[in-house]
């Protein structure tokens, strides 16, 4: 008789107890917007891309969960107690004065960013596409496989899904299409869908794929800089930057040129006149889920007051150090 694997990641039917089993031996982790496993490094934004993380580990299917629990914070006896915060009376705040009050409040890191929804899903299968067999549905909470041996007529199809997002907040999940909320994230996939609808969705239409294709162009993206004696360090904002694809050029004396194509089938590209003098060979850059982040070494030393050279001048200069004597 065939047994379903309860291995993450894989959920399979088998009924050969030396079949090899894929999947996930750790514990999956939600922490700032960002999703995946605790067994493995890929790290994502959205439910969907976090479902299709490929499993790590190659074992044998199993009835049991052994997945380990997430590990509890450990408390530090010996820590001492954090001092009570001590009043500041009104003319010690005045005494900060507005360029400091500005570079603190910079300093300060940026709110978790929400990942954007998902693109919908086509709304049925295009009846002259074959479906594969053990294909699972593509909505959301309905996880059903298609059979080996495909019906004549799939009228009688029934499939429970779930319409909204994925909903994590402060420990508990759910979904935002209806109100039931759990702890564990094993419950949390098992929460009944709660709208029905004719047919599963194993495959979607082929006119939508193709459509799909286009990447879509981004004229602007959001972006702050602080600096400090030898160097700038810009952000630009645009999320799930595909790495291997992605192209960042340092040109002298004062160009950077971007082509940043994302894997929600969008591109950023854009040659970025800079204010001040660069040097190419110690400017840097690092790709992260919601950014690009560019290190770029000054030439000359001098203070930027914008961080291209198209920009309005404002008159304020954000910077990080200690400033020399007059």
């Amino acid at each position: 008789m065939a047994q379903k694997c309860v291995h993450k990641g894989c959920g399979k039917d088998f009924s050969d107890l030396e079949e090899d089993c894929i999947y996930h031996p750790g514990p999956p982790i939600f922490h700032e917007g960002q999703k995946g496993w605790k067994c493995c490094k890929p790290r994502v934004l959205t439910f969907d891309e976090f479902l299709s993380i490929p499993p790590c580990t190659t074992g044998k299917h199993s009835t049991i969960d052994d997945t380990p629990a997430p590990e509890p914070p450990k408390a530090d006896s010996d820590a001492t107690p954090a001092p009570a915060p001590r009043a500041v009376a009104a003319t010690e705040s005045n005494s900060i004065s507005a360029p400091s009050a500005r570079l603190l409040q910079r300093a300060q890191p940026p709110p978790p960013t929400t990942p954007s929804p998902a693109p919908p899903e086509s709304d049925s299968d295009d009846p002259s596409l074959p479906i594969p067999p053990n294909t699972t549905c593509r909505r959301r909470g309905c996880n059903h496989s298609s059979p080996a041996n495909p019906p004549s007529s799939r009228d009688d199809e029934e499939c429970v899904y779930h319409p909204g997002q994925p909903l994590f907040h402060e420990g508990s999940k759910g979904w935002t299409c209806c109100k039931r909320r759990v702890l564990e994230f094993d419950e949390f996939m098992r929460i009944e869908g709660c709208k029905k609808k004719e047919r599963h969705l194993f495959i979607g239409s082929k006119g939508n794929e193709q459509d799909g294709s286009k990447e879509e162009e981004v004229g602007e993206v959001r972006q702050d800089f602080y600096q400090t004696g030898t160097s700038v360090i810009a952000s630009l904002y645009l999320k799930k930057i595909d790495k291997e694809r992605a192209t960042v050029k340092f040109i002298e004396p004062a160009t950077v040129e971007l082509d940043l194509p994302t894997a929600d089938r969008k591109r950023y590209a854009t040659a970025m006149p800079l204010y001040g003098l660069i040097d190419a060979s110690k400017s840097k850059f690092k790709i992260m889920g919601t950014k690009l982040e560019l290190t770029l070494a000054k030439a000359d030393g001098s203070s930027w007051p914008v961080l291209r050279s198209d920009e309005r001048r404002t008159g304020e200069i954000i910077q990080v150090g200690k400033a020399g004597r007059a």
